[in-house]
């Protein structure tokens, strides 16, 4: 174990405190190194009830991500996470513009695959009780307690309930089928539920959990049961063990979304950013532009008031 690790020293196996600890989890890459500073910055100054805030990064982009640790944040490799069989190599496919994750046992991977697997692993080396998923071109514009995720011992499990249900979530329902034969459950077990959405919570030991129960089913690494698709979800896993498995033992459900996205389109014009601002939620506290869209982050920064 990575000595930066430093297991919570009063956790108690299966119960979660009256005041539990809560570390926020941020999986980025080098592309985005600045929309990560200013999550960085934002979550420092409005958000309250961290303990500590771990990005998860590539190997080559730890050096590039150490300027932005401190006290409470630390730059975690991904070969302290993942298995060392999984070999990062540029894609000559894509004229080595982008990474492709291979081994002999998983299905070739992407960025965003291994940006999920990360967020699983971290379950086994972090100490604090809840993780707290935040998405690197995320930025806080008001104050926010992490207290928000628990409630009676209990942690808070974002579902969108019965949507894969309806028309345009086909992705979504492989997802959560596949999550389903991860876990072993029944193919007759169809859930319609959605659980993805950034800002989100998880119980750390829960995870931990979810992932002994996919190798004791399946006999081989969780990675490699998860990985042997491209087609999957950490969420979906996540909240099908919980709900499926577990009957939603140590959780609460909450649908609201923390964080208002940008997740397709165009690049907002000044007065459109201005507009999507005004409009979120009296419950989100934070603004999600998806990094691929374009939006340049100097336009970000200035447009909330940080340059």
């Amino acid at each position: 174990m990575n000595s930066r690790f430093v297991p919570s020293p009063n956790a108690e196996a299966g119960v979660l405190r009256q005041t539990p600890t809560a570390a926020v989890v941020t999986a980025s890459y080098a592309p985005d190194l600045e929309r990560c500073r200013l999550l960085c910055e934002t979550l420092d100054r409005y958000v309250s009830g961290v303990a500590h805030h771990y990005i998860l990064v590539e190997h080559r982009d730890v050096a590039l991500f150490r300027q932005l640790e401190n006290s409470r944040r630390t730059v975690v490799d991904e070969r302290d996470l993942l298995p060392r069989w999984l070999h990062a190599f540029d894609d000559p496919l894509s004229l080595f513009r982008r990474r492709i994750w291979l081994s002999l046992n998983t299905m070739p991977l992407r960025g965003w695959h291994v940006q999920q697997l990360r967020r699983i692993a971290i379950s086994a080396h972090a100490g604090e009780d809840v993780l707290v998923f935040c998405d690197s071109d995320v930025a806080f514009l008001k104050p926010f307690d992490c207290s928000a995720f628990w409630r009676d011992g209990k942690v808070r499990l974002f579902r969108r309930d019965g949507v894969l249900s309806g028309e345009g979530h086909e992705e979504h329902r492989i997802w959560s089928r596949n999550a389903g034969a991860a876990l072993g459950i029944e193919p007759s077990e169809v859930s319609t539920h959605d659980y993805i959405s950034t800002l989100i919570a998880w119980r750390r030991e829960t995870v931990t959990a979810m992932c002994a129960r996919i190798e004791k089913i399946h006999g081989r690494s969780w990675v490699e049961i998860v990985g042997a698709t491209r087609r999957f979800s950490e969420c979906m896993i996540y909240g099908r063990y919980v709900d499926d498995v577990l009957d939603g033992t140590g959780h609460f459900h909450g649908s609201e979304e923390f964080c208002r996205v940008h997740w397709t389109g165009e690049a907002l014009s000044d007065d459109e950013f201005r507009r999507f601002v005004a409009a979120m939620a009296p419950e989100q506290v934070a603004i999600g532009m998806q990094s691929f869209i374009g939006t340049d982050i100097g336009r970000i920064r200035r447009l909330i008031g940080l340059d």
